[in-house]
């Protein structure tokens, strides 16, 4: 895809917000199906935000202990990144849409009856699994079953995305605010029900003609473009989590409270990353806008760590802007910079990203057990640079065949990504 671009909807050269035919709110009922569930399932991302505390309290444990809660949830879902491929093209999308559906629903209120942290982080990690294998072939299903092409469907998933990350603190504050386990057994109602859409509604999707090795997604990170890419969203991805799992303890809020820092910092994300990312593109390019938007995040996490409370809190808000700006470019360049097939590219690309969500949520309460509470944003701060540096360095195997490979993707029908 060209740097140049501004993402999908400016692609097809239409406005895919247009109530038309092929519109974004014309499509039929499974569609909305997926979607919903898509918004669901990105809740469950954000959902323990505002109870790490109470949990902690609850479960007498240590911020790092119930940090690893994101750990084991995000490491499970890196090394899920190398299955989901290989189960969606045998089994197909809507069998792996319901499979994934009905492990999150089983390990989401197993959650809740958790005696101690050791049996939830246990079953945060099955949740993981289960996620990984819905919302990395939800987006497929969305284009396959989507009306007026991919650039609609590309943009209601990106809309869930979005939606999913904003509610999910919310809904955790809510019901976390009666006791922590009711955020779990939450989850795992909703996710129930929209198993139940996906069955009504969704009918099985075409399979892929060749099936998808477990070595693929390996196998295409040996594109130099690709490895870039992937590179630069690892340390990316650091900086994004320090974000979003050690910030509330830093802020130390009622989970009224930090349900509602995190759910404006969630509709930031959904606002830059569906709306402003794409026109930033089309004017300034995507790697200018990744580079700019990197230093920018960089630099709003070191007054993050180092403000009062009050700085605290609105550096938290608008780091969702920097995060969902980062979010849309790096699918967009991870998807268009390679010959890879667009699941099998995205897959690679995620299986090394998600590995430094796993890391950051342990890291940051390790880090300031070892040092102070700044410490552990500065090397956020860091990374965050260093992402932006890989993307400097490497800007010309960022950039190498992009036009020819716009082309090439764009006739694809098959499109896999748990990128944002």
């Amino acid at each position: 895809m060209s740097t140049r671009t501004g993402g999908p909807a400016a692609a097809a050269g239409t406005d895919p917000f247009d109530a038309g035919a092929g519109g974004i709110l014309r499509q039929p009922k499974s569609v909305w199906a997926t979607a919903g569930a898509s918004v669901v399932a990105f809740m469950g991302i954000g959902l323990v935000d505002p109870i790490l505390p109470s949990i902690a309290k609850g479960l007498q444990a240590t911020p790092s202990q119930v940090s690893l809660l994101f750990t084991s949830y995000f490491l499970i879902t890196a090394v899920a990144m190398l299955v989901t491929g290989f189960v969606s093209s045998r089994i197909g999308g809507r069998r792996t849409l319901l499979l994934g559906l009905a492990f999150v629903v089983v390990f989401a209120a197993l959650a809740g009856t958790s005696g101690s942290v050791a049996q939830l982080v246990g079953f945060r990690a099955g949740w993981g699994l289960g996620n990984a294998l819905f919302v990395s072939t939800a987006l497929a299903v969305i284009v396959g079953a989507a009306a007026g092409g991919s650039a609609a469907a590309i943009l209601l998933y990106e809309s869930a995305l979005g939606l999913g990350m904003a509610c999910g603190p919310l809904l955790g504050a809510l019901l976390g605010n009666i006791s922590w386990r009711y955020p779990f057994f939450g989850t795992a109602t909703l996710m129930a029900i929209g198993f139940l859409c996906i069955t009504a509604f969704l009918k099985e999707q075409p399979r892929p003609a060749r099936k998808t090795s477990l070595l693929d997604p390996i196998k295409a990170l040996g594109h130099g473009g690709l490895a870039s890419v992937a590179a630069s969203a690892f340390f990316y991805n650091y900086t994004f989590f320090t974000v979003l799992a050690f910030t509330p303890f830093v802020l130390d809020m009622t989970p009224y409270k930090s349900g509602a820092v995190f759910f404006a910092w969630g509709l930031l994300l959904a606002v830059f990353s569906v709306i402003v990312a794409p026109r930033m593109q089309a004017r300034f390019g995507s790697l200018k806008v990744l580079g700019g938007s990197l230093v920018l995040l960089a630099i709003d996490v070191a007054v993050l760590g180092y403000g009062d409370h009050t700085a605290a809190i609105v550096c938290t808000v608008l780091s969702g802007a920097f995060i969902g700006v980062n979010n849309t470019v790096y699918t967009e360049l991870a998807l268009g910079v390679s010959d890879a097939p667009r699941p099998v590219a995205s897959a690679g690309y995620n299986f090394v990203r998600w590995f430094a969500a796993a890391a950051a949520p342990y890291l940051a309460p390790k880090i300031e057990e070892w040092s102070d509470i700044h410490i552990p944003f500065v090397v956020a701060a860091l990374t965050a640079v260093v992402g932006a540096i890989v993307v400097f360095v490497r800007r010309n195997a960022l950039t190498h065949e992009a036009e020819e490979l716009e082309t090439r993707h764009a006739s694809e029908d098959g499109v896999t990504v748990f990128a944002n």
